[in-house]
């Protein structure tokens, strides 16, 4: 069995990161037209490109993965 580990630092187990502006960006699309497209509102867009979403809602990635034509990867990142 796998030994599991703990947080003892919060820097030690790393971050994700959102990439979905630079995805736009390489698409051509805004991110008012994503809103649209995704049936979502702007201000959830905003927060996805900015980087500053709380709690990933799958259903919306599901969404934007599909409008995009990109997998979850192309979107959110682990960096350990």
């Amino acid at each position: 069995m796998k030994e599991l580990r703990s947080v003892v630092n919060l820097n030690s187990y790393g971050n994700v990161t959102i990439h979905l502006k630079e995805l736009i960006e390489e698409r051509g699309i805004t991110r008012y037209r994503l809103s649209k497209l995704a049936d979502t509102r702007f201000e959830v867009v905003e927060k996805w490109c900015s980087g500053t979403v709380e709690r990933i809602d799958s259903d919306v990635l599901a969404r934007f993965c599909y409008i995009l034509d990109c997998d979850i990867t192309d979107i959110i990142k682990y960096n350990f």
